[in-house]
This record gives C-alpha cells, structure tokens and sequence, in this order.
C-alpha cells in the first residue's frame, strides 16, 4: 500500500487491536472479516462507494452500518467502519486491508495459543510444497475448478497435520486468492505472522539441513546484522555445493557479501 492507504490501515489496525482487548470472539470475528472481504472483493461499485472521497467518513461509516450490521457482529462492523472513514490511494487497497485485518486475527489467536511458531512454520512449509509441485500449484490455480474441489485438495495434504489457525489460513488461501497464486497468498500471510513476532524472516537454501544449534546461531549472526529478530526458514537444495544462501526480503547475503557471510560460517562452525 502506498499514500494514504498505509494511514488509513493502520488506524483499522489500531482498531482492530482495540477490539481485540474487548472480549470479543477472535473466531467468529475472523470469519465476520474474511467475509466482509469476499463481498468487497465481489462488488467493484461497492469498493468505489467506500473509498469515494467525495463522500465524508460518517456517509462512509453508514453504507458500511447498513450494508452488514445485521449479518455481521458490531464488533466487526465498527473494525471495518473505521477502514471504511480513511483515506485510500486505490479502491482494491481497502479489501486488501480487510483480508490482513482478518488474518492479523487469525494470527493473534495463534499468538494466544502459543502456537504463533507452529503456524509461522506450517504456512512456510505448505508454500514450498506448492511451489515445488507443479501440478499441485497449477491444480490450485486453476480458475475452472471450484473452491470447495480446491479446499478438499489442501485438507487432503494438510489436515490434521497443522494447527487449527494454519489450516483456516490455507482454506482462505483457497477460496478467496484475490489474483495470487495460493504459494504467494500463503507467503503474505506468514509475513503477518513474522511481522507479530517484530522479526524478519530469513529464508536460508542449503544442501543439506541444518541442526537446532546451526539454525540458532544463523538467527543469532542475522539479528546481529540487522538489529532485530530474525526467523530463520530453511529450504533444501541439493545444487548447493557448499555453504548457504541467505534472502532477508530483498537482500541476499551470500558470496558477494564476504563479510556477512564469513561471520555466518564461523558462527556455524561454533
């Protein structure tokens, strides 16, 4: 998001936080939020109406009262008023603030858990399957098969192996992959989790794994270099000859980054 679209999310975010603290239930406010999101994303006029800025933010905050106070809580109607009163650079940047909002929700129940980790991780590993399989990432893509043949496909490969929270993220993948493929909608979602956790997440190519000590003194080494927590993700890659390759969002530490990647190696060697 861009202009004053990062503005008018982030006062639903602190909307969102607030509701969160009330006593609400996250569950049902999960589902009131995703689906919000799934009439927003199918109605451009209804976007249009929202973001219109000749429209002052109590017209704005009404059509939302009228449109889905009586199929959603309070609670979820007063989270998406206040997107619905910002100011927005594009039309589509409201829905994709209604999605993270949802699934900063479902993240939060994660946290609460303990299970903020698990999910982090389940999210990671399920995105690399798909990445790595083509027929399983085309099948998810495949715009003539429905949601429901897709979600069976997800329950079949994920069910009963994640948590409750990864599980209710994959099916939203599914469902609602707003123009993504299912592997990039899942990477967004686990940088709403890291982003909880206040850390980067580091994807780190290896050739082969790495133990509990070397992955926690890589994370060590990268929050060194970065200054402050650092999730460390492996992927497997038996073209590595030797070493590791180290992406934190767009910067690669590897080769051509000596020092950094010296400091790693000692560090790793204990």
């Amino acid at each position: 998001m861009r202009g004053s679209s990062r503005g008018a999310f982030a006062a639903g975010q602190r909307a969102l936080a607030q509701t969160l603290r009330s006593g609400v239930d996250w569950s049902a406010l999960v589902e009131d939020l995703f689906s919000m999101t799934a009439v927003l994303d199918s109605s451009a006029s209804l976007r249009r109406a929202l973001t219109d800025p000749s429209r002052d933010a109590a017209a704005r905050r009404g059509l939302v009262s009228s449109l889905f106070g009586s199929r959603v809580s309070e609670q979820a109607v007063a989270v998406v008023s206040e997107l619905a009163a910002g100011r927005w650079s594009e039309e589509r940047d409201l829905a994709d603030a209604l999605e993270l909002l949802a699934v900063e929700t479902v993240v939060a129940s994660a946290d609460a858990g303990g299970r903020l980790d698990a999910v982090e991780d389940e999210l990671f590993r399920l995105s690399r399957v798909v990445t790595g399989n083509v027929g399983l990432r085309e099948a998810l893509w495949d715009r003539g098969r429905s949601a429901a043949d897709k979600e069976t496909l997800i329950d079949r490969l994920v069910q009963g192996k994640v948590t409750p929270e990864s599980l209710r993220l994959a099916r939203q993948a599914v469902h609602a992959p707003r123009g993504r493929h299912f592997d990039r909608v899942l990477e967004t979602y686990v940088a709403v989790a890291a982003k909880r956790r206040e850390q980067l997440t580091a994807v780190v190519t290896a050739a082969v794994p790495l133990d509990d000590s070397q992955r926690h003194r890589l994370a060590q080494a990268l929050s060194g270099i970065y200054g402050k927590s650092v999730q460390v993700n492996v992927v497997l890659d038996p073209e590595v000859v030797g070493g590791i390759r180290v992406q934190v969002g767009d910067e690669v530490v590897d080769g051509t980054i000596l020092r950094r990647l010296e400091e790693a190696r000692r560090l790793l060697a204990g």
